[in-house]
């Protein structure tokens, strides 16, 4: 996206109604016009943070041109998702993006279509479910059927592409058990105002239309995420990405409706990190690899043999800048917990890999992959290396 000329990355959110701007303390040469100070309140457990809301700016995505963008603009350093996602990530855009085109999200070739509007004309698709949606609060909501136990309950969720997990509830008694106990206490995420908690457990079926998904993920947040995400009372929660990507999402704010049809990834099972283990990238660090072949040198010294000439062989390392990774988050009682890795060990390598030839996510699924899995993970702490190792377990 260009902002003003500069060209940023956003992250493309259906669960935010305004256009925010952050990580910019690298951004000296972006320019925001028409600024007057605002306060934002986002989900997570901290205050509310400053920002400055700018008006009359150009945005550009590709031939798309807005002349009139507002923005608001945080300069926080500790409001930035780039660590937690490993790539840059300068802003969030939801609503006013939305709003101006139907968007089709294509998960499996990993491809955003926005068509005009006024010209756009749906296809008939049998095989697609279509639902109405509601906007409230500049977001879009649907009603849907979860299948908790015995028992098939409506629910209005909001449709938000930027939340990672399958599905959020709001009400514990939707699910939750203490005897069997049928869930665990972990991260569920980060946003603006910090980092989330809650429940993790499972959904025999979540149903969408016609098509039902079975064992699907399904998150708790604490009472203090509630708080800051229940701004329409009648919400019952949230539909994230983990479902949504099982779907090529056609969005249409302009007609008020979502339709999905099913892709290949619909019939994949619903895993949560097993490891217990967040890794986040912190900065850079130097780092070197041996290169095919070797140095050689000439030595004449060698007298010992009359007439003979030694070469000393030398192996060749190149040496680079390469991305440090470190804990960011442990789960109390995990796998990872149990072998004593802890909040801020810096990662050397992962089963043998060095840690960063994988891409964040790879580690993610990774640590999402299979029960029974071993994992073998060097680490430092304070310039003493360890070696932990533990298997994937299933807590629920």
């Amino acid at each position: 996206v260009e902002v003003n000329g500069t060209k940023l990355s956003f992250l493309l959110d259906t669960g935010v109604n305004n256009t925010l701007l952050f990580s910019l303390y690298e951004q000296d040469s972006l320019e925001i016009n028409n600024v007057t100070p605002v306060k934002i309140r986002g989900l997570g457990g901290e205050e509310n943070i400053d920002a400055l809301k700018s008006v009359h700016n150009r945005v550009k995505i590709g031939d798309a041109v807005d002349f009139d963008h507002t923005l608001h603009v945080i300069f926080d350093e500790r409001i930035n998702f780039s660590p937690r996602m490993g790539v840059p990530v300068h802003g969030v855009m939801g609503y006013d993006f939305f709003k101006s085109f139907v968007v089709k999200t294509d998960y499996v070739s990993e491809q955003l279509t926005m068509y005009n509007p006024i010209l756009y004309k749906r296809k008939s698709c049998r095989s697609c479910i279509s639902f109405d949606i509601r906007m409230i609060g500049r977001k879009p909501y649907i009603q849907n059927k979860l299948g908790i136990g015995t028992v098939t309950k409506d629910a209005v969720l909001l449709v938000d592409t930027g939340a990672s997990d399958a599905l959020w509830l709001f009400d514990e008694d939707a699910g939750i058990t203490e005897d069997p106990k049928n869930y665990f206490e972990d991260f569920l995420g980060l946003g603006l105002s910090g980092a989330v908690y809650g429940k993790r457990s499972k959904l025999e079926k979540v149903h969408l239309g016609n098509h039902v998904l079975s064992n699907v993920n399904v998150s708790y947040p604490d009472s203090l995420a509630r708080e800051s995400m229940r701004t329409f009372k009648e919400r019952d929660g949230t539909l994230g990405s983990e479902i949504l990507k099982r779907f090529t999402m056609i969005m249409d704010y302009g007609e008020q409706k979502l339709q999905l049809k099913r892709n290949k990834f619909f019939d994949n099972p619903f895993h949560y990190n097993m490891a217990g283990l967040v890794i986040e990238h912190d900065g850079m660090v130097a780092a070197s690899e041996k290169q095919d072949g070797n140095a050689s040198s000439l030595n004449l010294s060698d007298s010992n043999t009359a007439g003979a000439i030694s070469f000393n062989l030398q192996p060749i390392f190149s040496f680079f800048l390469a991305p440090k990774y470190v804990v960011a988050e442990v789960r109390k009682g995990s796998p990872a917990d149990e072998q004593g890795i802890k909040k801020g060990d810096e990662v050397i390598s992962i089963n043998g890999k060095a840690v960063y030839k994988y891409e964040l996510s790879n580690i993610s699924a990774l640590f999402s992959s299979k029960s029974g899995r071993r994992i073998t993970v060097v680490i430092n702490r304070n310039g003493t290396i360890f070696k932990k190792k533990f298997v994937l377990k299933e807590v629920i």
